[in-house]
């Protein structure tokens, strides 16, 4: 072998060792002081949604190996890939903005609740909405509002986007409080693989709007955190209750793992002064600071689904670990006091917009029927709702198994009643930007079903300019 070549081949070797190098740093939390704490400790791999990896696991695991316990590598994805790597042993622990959905791969992991972060509604920082309700949130996932403007908006389409994976934490969760239920479908046909990749969408459409952490969202200058029922989110509200969108943050594992005992240190160490402070920094609330949250739990999603209209089978308390202490009398009435001024506030919001005839008039029932009583003195307990005959009627008639049934135009009610369907009319439309298969349904007062059998549609999506029959011949 010549000079040169082996002088090439040096040199290729040291240049392929250095990238490795840099993408092992970059891809796990080792810096000066990894190798000690390899030494010293297992390696764990970490995997699962953003929004526990930005808000719990990404600092904590660097106090973890600062204090020579081991490394973490962390893999953040989605909430669906980590519990598959845990359940499967090609990892440790799972991140998951929810609790288990009762599915049999679910019932033989663990979910331990480890911080308090915040859903929150995402938009671009042009769009000029300050403030939704529940209601209003509930209808928009739901498909009734379509148009920024029935909100205080620009007379825009909202494009409301979602993550495509169902058992996605974040998606799961909003839709568990404001339906009842997790697996509940919605009209947001713009679909993303993480809630990352969402909100980038979000920051390029000042019509986008869609649902993230506060961890996650609240140092992203290309994203505004719309209020509800006029409260911020902030480490605050969320805190003090306020803010009722909070939603526990959970870590996942496998009892069978062979390094089990080396997670349930990790896990153990979340409870520590330098894992708290670090939760801190990101704006999430450790779950022991925020034990009166979990005590009005059941009691603030019952609460919400009265104002929202939902409906829920059962409500599971929140598990919490047996070293959690216990909330003060004191803090349990101060939060749920701070859970229902946030619901008062809203129900009051609706009551108003109900009066406006600019408002939504195709939506069911009344927010001003609902009585939600008082939270002083509730121990987690569900609150009951007062309702008429007929809204009980209609909350039990109600169609919750698919979005967007169709609803009156705008004009009056009395005008809707009396409109004929266009299914009578054997009418054409033409799809325009903005428009979903629910919004259109809406327009034409049919169902999404008659759309789909009248055009030979195999699912929901619509092309731009695409014509649609819109009433049989």
């Amino acid at each position: 072998m010549s000079f040169r070549l082996a002088r090439l081949l040096s040199v290729t070797l040291i240049g392929a060792c250095l990238a490795t190098s840099a993408f092992a740093a970059k891809t796990t939390h080792t810096k000066s002081h990894a190798k000690a704490a390899a030494a010293k400790g297992p390696s764990l791999i970490w995997r699962g949604d953003v929004a526990t990896a930005q808000g719990v696991v990404d600092e904590v695991a660097q106090a973890w190996e600062k204090a020579g316990h081991g490394t973490i590598e962390l893999q953040p994805f989605n909430t669906a890939s980590g519990i598959d790597a845990v359940a499967t042993g090609t990892a440790d622990l799972a991140g998951s903005a929810r609790p288990s959905d009762g599915s049999s791969q679910n019932t033989d992991l663990v979910f331990t609740p480890v911080a308090w972060d915040a859903l929150v509604m995402v938009t671009n920082p042009a769009n000029p909405v300050h403030s939704l309700t529940l209601k209003q949130l509930h209808d928009i996932y739901f498909g009734k509002i379509t148009n920024w403007s029935d909100v205080g908006g620009s007379n825009a389409p909202i494009d409301l986007y979602a993550v495509a994976s169902p058992g996605d934490g974040v998606e799961y969760s909003l839709r568990t409080l404001l339906f009842g239920r997790g697996n509940q479908p919605v009209a947001a046909p713009r679909l993303y693989v993480n809630t990352h990749k969402l909100e980038e969408g979000v920051g390029l459409n000042p019509n986008g709007l869609g649902v993230a952490t506060m961890a996650d969202a609240a140092s992203n200058p290309k994203l505004k955190m719309i209020p509800i029922n006029g409260i911020a989110p902030t480490a605050s509200t969320v805190g003090n209750g306020s803010y009722v969108l909070f939603t526990p943050l959970y870590l996942v594992t496998n009892p069978r793992n062979p390094k089990a005992a080396d997670v349930t240190a990790f896990i153990d160490f979340l409870s520590t002064d330098a894992a708290k402070a670090a939760m801190r920094r990101h704006g999430v609330v450790p779950f022991s600071d925020g034990s009166a949250l979990a005590a009005v739990d059941v009691s603030r999603r019952s609460a919400i689904l009265a104002e929202t209209g939902g409906h829920a089978s059962h409500i599971a308390p929140v598990t919490v670990p047996s070293s959690t202490p216990a909330a003060s009398e004191a803090s349990r009435v101060a939060v749920a006091s701070a859970v229902a001024g946030t619901l008062v506030a809203g129900k009051g919001k609706e009551v108003a917009a109900a009066s406006d005839k600019s408002q939504i008039t195709g939506v069911k029932g009344s927010v001003a029927a609902v009585a939600v009583t008082s939270f002083a003195h509730v121990k987690g307990s569900v609150l009951a709702s007062k309702k008429s005959k007929a809204e009980k009627h209609a909350t039990k008639t109600a169609d919750e198994a698919a979005p967007a049934k169709s609803s009156a135009k705008k004009e009056s009610v009395a005008q809707a009643k009396s409109t004929k369907s266009a299914g009578e009319t054997g009418k054409t439309y033409t799809v325009a930007k903005g428009d979903t298969l629910f919004s259109i349904a809406r327009k034409h007062s049919v169902e999404v079903a008659q759309l789909r059998d009248w055009n030979h549609l195999k699912d929901n999506n619509v092309k731009l300019g695409q014509t649609l029959r819109v009433g049989s011949r």
